[in-house]
């Protein structure tokens, strides 16, 4: 149904990696969300929530630098334990607190990393342009839908997106204490769609609907993925996901392998929630923004 809608969507369907560790620790946790490109100006959307990571990744690393020379500056001192526990409560700095963060953009430009960020100022939306590259690695784009009131309840529609990490392209380095990228291990993570059905329109406090829900989950690292029916045309961008409560609590005994076992258990209904596409084009717009309707 929507094989042929896929080949085009991943197209301009794009991962953003990330790699972070919390303070004192070794321990990496890899991550991943999604972006798509809307034209040939490197014009890219995503969540709102994504897109604030990347301008945190600059501020951590602003902190850690601060941080760090002041650290430098009591090493040796007879009172190095006092002055460093004084620093960690002036940074903010304990156990899991986020201490580095570092995100990657795969397959999108070639030449200088140049970005600015468009934040909507009341949706789970944003808008990345990429500037100053030598080649935009995208050479299709997608069609936003000229009618948003034709998404009705029962249309079924897939998203694009990255939920399952796989990439292995980093390490922690004793001899600084910092993370990094490197240059072997796995540095892609495949991409995964999962369809739903339109169940509820979502609307703002002023009744414009200005999102929808889907009868399936986003799962993590699909927040950013263009949601399209089977023509490709986008209806939306998926960028959360709600539990809703079914009353179907369970509390009762099971055999299993022989052996008496009770099972405890309450049932959520996983569904999807993606920013409605005229909120996307009326956020394009309003920034100016050149994209296809169809």
């Amino acid at each position: 149904m929507f094989v042929k809608a896929l080949e085009g969507a991943a197209g301009f369907t794009r991962a953003i990696h990330s790699i972070s560790r919390n303070y004192g620790s070794t321990t990496i946790q890899p991550g991943a969300a999604t972006m798509f490109f809307v034209n040939s100006d490197g014009w890219a959307l995503t969540c709102n929530h994504v897109a604030k990571q990347l301008i945190v990744a600059e501020q951590l690393a602003s902190a850690r630098r601060a941080f760090e020379e002041e650290l430098a500056a009591i090493r040796g001192h007879k009172r190095e334990k006092q002055l460093l526990r004084e620093l960690e409560r002036k940074y903010g700095y304990a156990k899991d607190v986020t201490f580095e963060l570092y995100n990657s953009f795969i397959n999108c430009i070639e030449g200088p990393l140049n970005a600015e960020i468009k934040l909507h100022d009341k949706l789970d939306v944003a808008l990345i342009h990429f500037t100053d590259f030598t080649k935009l690695l995208c050479s299709s784009f997608p069609t936003f839908a000229t009618n948003g009131s034709e998404l009705k309840q029962g249309k079924f529609l897939c998203r694009l997106g990255f939920p399952f990490v796989e990439f292995t392209n980093f390490a922690y380095y004793e001899a600084s204490d910092s993370i990094h990228w490197t240059t072997t291990g796995r540095r892609d993570t495949p991409a995964f769609p999962i369809e739903g059905m339109v169940t509820r329109h979502i609307a703002d406090d002023t009744a414009r609907v200005v999102a929808f829900e889907l009868s399936t989950p986003g799962l993590r690292g699909q927040s950013g993925a263009p949601a399209f029916d089977s023509e490709g045309m986008i209806w939306g961008m998926q960028y959360a996901t709600n539990h809703l409560d079914l009353d179907f609590d369970i509390n009762q005994d099971v055999m299993r392998d022989g052996i008496k076992r009770k099972v405890r258990d309450s049932v959520f209904l996983h569904v999807g929630y993606c920013i409605h596409v005229d909120a996307l084009k009326s956020f394009m717009t309003q920034h100016g923004v050149r994209f296809q309707k169809g």
